[in-house]
């Protein structure tokens, strides 16, 4: 779903979020229970709240076929963490968070927050019930613009032009663009590299990319397979890829060390998230994570 150039925007007061919006937008009255969410699954992953039984079903299959599965999402979430911090702490003070799902403690703003409470965070995702667990989230605490728009990836160009984006960012300023798990729910018949491009080549000098994705190189052929054939099923497809299908989405940006790598690999003791040591089994963590930067 995506937007047209006029857009209403509410605001909740208590927490400093926005809520973007189309004229004709209506919230939801009633929630599609029924078919698996990929965000709701993710949220089970990590053990929250916020998913019911096809979800729960749906992310228990996919857990048989591939153990490892919680454990990613844990590690990604850490992930997500520390780039933020490394972003914010070369002095990048705008994020974009495309697809951020459903929040959770240890989201982008409030790490960004933490590090430069003049932040300014911008959610994109296309489900409009993710505003009502942002504001939830977000409830009582300091402020620090946070925004959370109604866009598709799919879409890049309409999230560039969209009113509350363009008055939250400016694009003329470095900024730290987070694909974070995400790009693995776009075919490449839908243009996955184009969308990435079109996004990266808005951006101004100094600007960060952080990315991760799922992969097939770390996991058994007999697990990538399962774990495909059950998100076919879920709101979104799973597309895993391989390093070298990974690696083009950052172009001609500069990886930062350690590079593109296996996702707990990327500076697990840095920041205000390290750990003093690689989690147990962390070898079958099955996906990629970097942050580069453009010259």
């Amino acid at each position: 779903m995506t937007h047209e150039d006029t857009a209403a925007v509410d605001q909740d007061t208590r927490t400093g979020w926005e809520w973007a919006r189309t004229d004709d937008w209506q919230p939801p009255s009633e929630l599609d229970t029924g078919v698996p969410h990929t965000a709701r699954m993710y949220d089970y992953y990590l053990g929250g709240k916020d998913n019911f039984e096809a979800d729960r079903k749906a992310a228990q299959a996919a857990i048989a076929a591939y153990p490892a599965l919680p454990l990613l999402a844990r590690t990604n979430r850490q992930f997500l963490g520390r780039a933020v911090e490394f972003a914010a702490g070369r002095g990048i003070r705008q994020f974009i968070d495309i697809g951020t799902g459903i929040p959770a403690v240890g989201s982008t703003n409030e790490v960004a927050q933490r590090v430069a409470p003049d932040a300014r965070v911008v959610y994109v995702d296309n489900d409009p019930i993710v505003a009502t667990h942002a504001r939830a989230l977000l409830a009582g605490r300091p402020a620090g613009r946070t925004s959370v728009i109604e866009a598709d990836l799919r879409d890049p160009e309409a999230i560039l032009r969209h009113p509350a984006l363009c008055g939250a960012v400016d694009l003329s300023q470095p900024v730290a663009l987070m694909l974070v798990a995400v790009l693995h729910f776009i075919r490449d018949e839908e243009g996955a590299q184009r969308i990435v491009r079109t996004l990266r080549d808005a951006l101004a000098p100094g600007s960060a990319l952080i990315l991760s994705h799922g992969s097939p190189d770390f996991a058994s052929r007999e697990s990538a397979a399962e774990g495909t054939r059950i998100y076919k099923s879920a709101s979104a497809p799973l597309v895993l890829r391989p390093r070298a299908d990974v690696e083009p989405f950052f172009g001609d940006f500069e990886f930062v060390g350690p590079g593109l790598v296996q996702l707990p690999l990327w500076r697990p003791t840095a920041g205000h998230l390290r750990t003093t040591e690689l989690p147990e089994g962390w070898q079958d963590v099955s996906a990629y994570a970097g942050v580069a930067l453009k010259p």
